[in-house]
């Protein structure tokens, strides 16, 4: 199938559509045989109904209703196997570092998108004992009143260390473009480099602007004087002719798969573009489109600017992939489409909305986690399937290691899901799934309006526990109930005891202590702020 008439007309650049589509149905065989190339694109912020294919697996609605555009991903779904429970983390940093080392992250003590937030590092001081120089010295969000909980510490950089992909597929080369966010904001060690990844262009930061971003990547004075020299936020590469960021993210990529056309050892591309991450930014010709369009509200998608920021997103799928085509390489090239956490439902206005899943982005219900999932690879991975098992961001790593004859290292919290693959309609094993967000944060509780307070959940099996720390408990059979409207926690309450005591026997066996929310003794229960009187379930 080409991808000749699915473009957005002037949503993208005719030279980059030229160079992506070029005799796409007269592509040449690879002449490379063994393991698959690895073509990984980690969406940011894209929520479960942003794709229309998955809107429309979820809900009712038809095609001519649907407010986004996106005719490329829905192509994707159309062809390859999506995953309808795939679940990441909350925020972006914990879902990044957990794909990269196939370890729950708050073993890691990423919990949290930090921006360039205080660490012992960048501060010159002396971390206690026991702490990584990159954890956080503090973390405040401007919350009225007073509450029971001080936030943890988190960890601004991944530890190079650990075995990540790049180390793991050494059979391939492995190169990094996008959003990084895992190196404590500029930390040299602590960069795509320092992992095994050529750098093609990155930026260390949670968010971008999409206009005249090239200053900011090249900034090279550090955030706090007390940093120590060789600091470096990013890499903006050669000027390109794209003025918007996207588009110019996905020049470099196509380019990137041009140059790789011939050449025999195989290749993992990590392709984690800023779309569709604030600043709402986009074309203004495109942003009127959107506006105009009467499907506009429809699921709650309203936001013209968002809109046009997802078809550039979909257009940059649309161009990838016809580059593997029209190159030869996508026999032997697995693509692999996700998002890093749920859409962000808490901006003004509004980014998107997960309806029918509950809560975004920072919440732990479906809205927040449950992300869409596409794999695709011609002759193999195809067909257009549903799978309907659960998967994890945690599973990534030890699945491309299996696709490309590679062994995954010890100690992986993931498994890979390539049976799954190879047979969609397989129920898969159970699992067991666990999320740790310490901390109080502004984003408002989709129940009561309220500011999130520190909370954890455990999805073992069917059923799902969500246990805010002031003392409440949340149990959900997921496949029965994915939207979260029935709280089984009166009805099951040994079952919600029992999921809450698994919950924290692991926190206490695998979490650093620094990374738990810590009691404010200033606090006494009965003064403590929020939605239900406070209980210490710990």
């Amino acid at each position: 199938m080409t991808m000749e008439g699915f473009f957005h007309g002037p949503l993208f650049l005719g030279a980059l559509l030229g160079l992506a589509l070029a005799d796409v149905t007269h592509a040449e065989p690879a002449a490379r045989e063994g393991p698959p190339n690895i073509v990984f694109i980690l969406a940011d912020d894209l929520g479960i109904t942003d794709i229309g294919g998955f809107a429309r697996h979820f809900t009712e609605a038809r095609p001519d209703e649907l407010f986004y555009e996106t005719p490329h991903l829905d192509a994707l779904v159309a062809d390859g196997i999506a995953f309808s429970q795939a679940y990441a983390n909350q925020l972006c940093s914990p879902t990044r570092a957990a794909i990269l080392t196939g370890r729950i992250a708050s073993r890691m003590g990423v919990t949290t998108a930090t921006p360039n937030t205080r660490t012992y590092f960048n501060q010159g001081a002396k971390p206690p004992p026991g702490f990584d120089p990159h954890d956080t010295i503090e973390h405040k969000d401007p919350i009225a009143g007073r509450r029971p909980w001080i936030n943890a510490a988190s960890n601004t950089a991944l530890d190079p260390g650990i075995p990540t992909w790049p180390r793991v597929l050494s059979t391939h080369d492995a190169a990094f473009l996008g959003k990084w966010h895992l190196g404590g904001h500029g930390v040299p060690e602590r960069q795509p480099a320092a992992f095994g990844f050529q750098e093609l262009a990155f930026f260390d930061a949670g968010a971008s602007a999409y206009f005249n971003w090239q200053p900011s990547w090249n900034q090279k004075k550090p955030h706090f004087a007390t940093m120590p020299d060789g600091f470096s936020i990013g890499k903006a590469g050669p000027p390109s002719t794209e003025t918007y960021l996207t588009d110019d993210l996905t020049a470099r990529a196509v380019r990137y798969l041009e140059r790789r056309r011939d050449t025999d050892r195989p290749f993992l591309l990590s392709y984690c573009p800023f779309a569709v991450h604030t600043p709402f930014q986009a074309p203004e010709a495109d942003v009127k489109r959107f506006a105009a369009k009467k499907q506009r509200g429809h699921l709650g998608h309203d936001n013209p600017t968002y809109a046009a920021m997802l078809a550039h997103l979909d257009d940059s799928v649309g161009a990838i992939r016809a580059a593997l085509e029209r190159t030869g390489l996508a026999k032997n090239t697995v693509l692999i489409v996700a998002s890093d956490n749920g859409g962000v439902e808490y901006t003004t206005p509004p980014a998107t909305d997960n309806q029918p899943f509950k809560g975004g982005k920072a919440c732990l219900y479906e809205g927040g986690v449950r992300v869409p999932v596409i794999v695709w690879q011609p002759g193999r991975f195809e067909g257009g399937a549903w799978c309907n098992a659960v998967i994890d961001c945690t599973d990534f790593l030890p699945t491309v290691a299996e696709l490309t004859g590679n062994p995954a290292p010890a100690g992986i919290d993931g498994r890979s899901f390539v049976p799954l693959l190879d047979n969609p309609s397989a129920p898969g094993p159970e699992r067991t799934l666990i999320w740790h967000y310490p901390f109080n944060v502004q984003v408002l509780h989709p129940d009561h309006g309220e500011p999130l307070s520190p909370h954890s959940a455990i999805r073992v099996g069917d059923h799902k526990l969500i246990w805010d720390w002031h003392g409440k408990l949340e149990l959900y059979d997921i496949p029965k109930d994915p939207f979260e409207k029935q709280n089984l926690a009166d009805e099951m309450p040994e079952r919600a005891q029992k999921l809450h005591r698994q919950l924290v026997t692991w926190l206490e066996a695998n979490v650093a202590e620094r990374y738990w929310p810590q009691r404010d003794p200033r606090v006494a229960p009965e003064d403590a702020g929020g939605p239900f009187p406070f209980r210490d379930l710990r």
